[in-house]
């Protein structure tokens, strides 16, 4: 009978070993972000600050969180949706507030198309979709600060390297 016992116990000893799975921990990387730097247009090879930008989605009420609010940056790397084709943000240069809470900055429109390639990294960390076919259009207005959009590289599979030049 006590052999019997340590012949189950054994058993579901070696039953329990086998059915753990390695431990993933995902140290991979995540979908990249956009990389863009800010160039002065008079001399296209100079970086030039965005006096106090904010950066917003369009229809968002906050501001995206990888970029510092309100503070002079010549690069910033802001996130693309990962469930559309395309992600417009307001870009404000000279950010501020009115007494009454309304924005007295310089709003620019921007929207980028792509296409999303979903790249299964591994069991722990999943899958990150990097983009493709990269493309930006400025919405004109009467007062657009943003002068001109450069596409450095149309395929975004890292956050490492610029991906958009814009001229102001």
């Amino acid at each position: 009978m006590r052999s019997l016992r340590i012949g189950i116990l054994l058993f579901a000893a070696i039953l329990a070993a086998a059915s753990c799975e390695k431990d993933d921990i995902c140290v991979e990387g995540d979908t990249p972000l956009l990389v863009i730097e800010f160039y002065n247009i008079s001399d296209t090879t100079t970086l030039k600050n965005v006096p106090t930008i904010r950066v917003a989605g369009v229809g968002k009420i906050v501001t995206v969180n990888t970029v510092a609010d309100r503070t002079a940056l010549s690069t910033i790397s802001i996130p693309l949706k990962s469930d559309e084709d395309t992600t417009s943000f307001i870009m404000i240069s000279g950010s501020a507030s009115a007494e009454d809470g309304s924005e007295t900055g310089n709003i620019d429109t921007i929207n980028f198309s792509y296409q999303r390639i979903e790249d299964f990294l591994s069991r722990g960390c999943g899958f990150v979709i990097n983009y493709d076919s990269l493309q930006a259009s400025l919405k004109v207005d009467t007062d657009n600060w943003i002068k001109d959009i450069e596409i450095i590289k149309s395929q975004i599979t890292n956050s490492d390297s610029t991906h958009v030049k814009i001229y102001h």
